[in-house]
């Protein structure tokens, strides 16, 4: 069973028509229906009650179609995962200030910076320019 037919199966479903569906997806009716047929017997089961003008689910049809929703679903949640954690930013951001009072302006900013990027982590080291600059020189 492929993952492309479970769509097929459900836009059959949704628009009650083989040739609707198959106008929503812009395939043929013929290759919609014969990807419907080779489901059936893939899985061994009638999935449909054919009408003249309309079509309905049988009982298997209508599991199929509670599985087939939570699988799309979980597939298009993986995806949009996936495509997050190209997006998220993580790692260690070390920063060395002088004692000042604009560090309290300093940690208003990073704690902005934490929200937006919430995996960063920071290493803030406050010294005289001294001491940080040999912090630097050792790590």
């Amino acid at each position: 069973m492929e993952f492309r037919v479970l769509k097929y199966f459900l836009t059959v479903v949704r628009e009650e028509n083989i040739t609707k569906a198959a106008n929503v997806l812009h395939i043929t009716q013929p290759t919609l229906s014969r990807q419907l047929a080779q489901l059936e017997e893939d899985i061994g089961v009638k999935l449909f009650n054919r009408g003249t003008r309309k079509i309905s689910l049988t009982n298997e049809g209508m599991l199929l179609r509670r599985r087939a929703e939570e699988i799309i679903s979980l597939v298009d949640k993986t995806e949009q995962e996936l495509n997050e954690q190209d997006e998220m930013l993580d790692g260690v951001i070390s920063l060395g200030c002088g004692e000042l009072s604009s560090v309290s302006t300093l940690a208003d900013i990073l704690a902005g910076f934490k929200k937006k990027h919430p995996l960063i982590v920071y290493d803030l080291y406050t010294a005289n320019a001294d001491e940080i600059k040999e912090k630097l020189i050792k790590d």
